[in-house]
């Protein structure tokens, strides 16, 4: 393995300089989710391929940590899926060498959806109908955990994860989440760090605006701030344990300020149930942030 990808110097030579940015953290990211896979007796792993940042990150890692015949990408498109995604996720495990195979979720979908049909009838779709794709994918890749012994990774980053920006039992199943200590600003960093050692992630997956693609034309800004305000707010209240007023002050809007802090709060309980993972920042939830789940602090 290259030596910028964190590999060992060799026996009797120089010591390497020391990594920085992005190739420090890539590095412990790498080493992290190999230790964990292989300290607890697994052999592969098997993580869901959306053709978006996160999973292509995390492949990427696990390609890089594991060696790409011990990682397994499945696709799993719906009925909001775009042709560009897909493909985007086919040309990555192609670039990384890794297994992939397709499982569409329209069927057992469209099962839940008739099978829930007579209870919900006459109320309009919601995030309800969302969620149900998430957790389908869910229920697939656990599938195959159980089947063939595979450790499940979940691909949520820590951005996500702070407003509660996941669907339990969905995106969140798995093993292990390598990424969910990265804020999204510094998973596309990283992305682009790696590959400028040798590229793998497709241009496409870096450019296009993010989105589960759960219904028609969704983005995640629907829903939340551009990445770049909400992880800036997220650094200042979760890291730095800055009070509303203090990010209001220093030019957040208050409004926005307030609105992720509810979120980011909302959400402790999500965070408890979610998979362990690799810490990289200076105070990762579940280890340095335990807040308790049930208070009324904003009473």
């Amino acid at each position: 393995m290259d030596a910028a990808l964190g590999g060992p110097a060799a026996d009797g030579g120089p010591l390497k300089p020391s990594l920085t940015g992005p190739a420090e953290v890539y590095a412990a990211l790498r080493l992290g989710l190999g230790d964990y896979v292989r300290k607890n007796g697994f052999t592969d792993v098997v993580l869901g391929l959306s053709g978006g940042i996160d999973s292509a990150l995390v492949a990427t890692i696990a390609a890089d940590a594991l060696g790409p015949e011990r990682v397994h990408g499945v696709i799993m498109p719906g009925r909001y899926s775009s042709e560009g995604s897909r493909a985007d996720a086919f040309s990555l495990a192609t670039a990384l060498g890794i297994d992939v195979r397709e499982l569409p979720i329209e069927p057992a979908f469209q099962a839940y959806l008739e099978t829930l049909g007579p209870i919900f009838a006459g109320r309009a779709a919601d995030v309800t109908e969302e969620n149900l794709q998430a957790r389908v994918r869910g229920t697939l890749l656990m599938a195959l955990s159980n089947k063939f012994g595979w450790l499940v990774l979940a691909t949520g980053n820590k951005s996500e994860l702070s407003v509660g920006y996941s669907t339990l039992y969905g995106d969140m199943a798995g093993g292990f989440a390598p990424i969910k200590d990265v804020f999204k600003t510094d998973v596309y960093a990283l992305a682009r760090w790696r590959n400028s050692q040798g590229e793998a992630i497709p241009d496409a997956t870096l450019t296009k605006p993010p989105s589960a693609e759960l219904r028609p034309d969704q983005t995640d800004q629907d829903s939340l701030p551009p990445y770049d305000v909400l992880d800036a707010i997220l650094r200042a209240y979760v890291e730095e344990d800055r009070a509303i007023a203090d990010l209001a002050d220093a030019g957040h809007d208050p409004d926005t300020v307030a609105r992720v802090v509810r979120m980011v709060d909302a959400a402790e309980y999500k965070r408890r149930q979610g998979a362990p993972g690799i810490r990289v920042t200076p105070k990762a939830f579940g280890k340095d942030r335990r807040m308790p789940i049930t208070n009324r602090y904003r009473g």
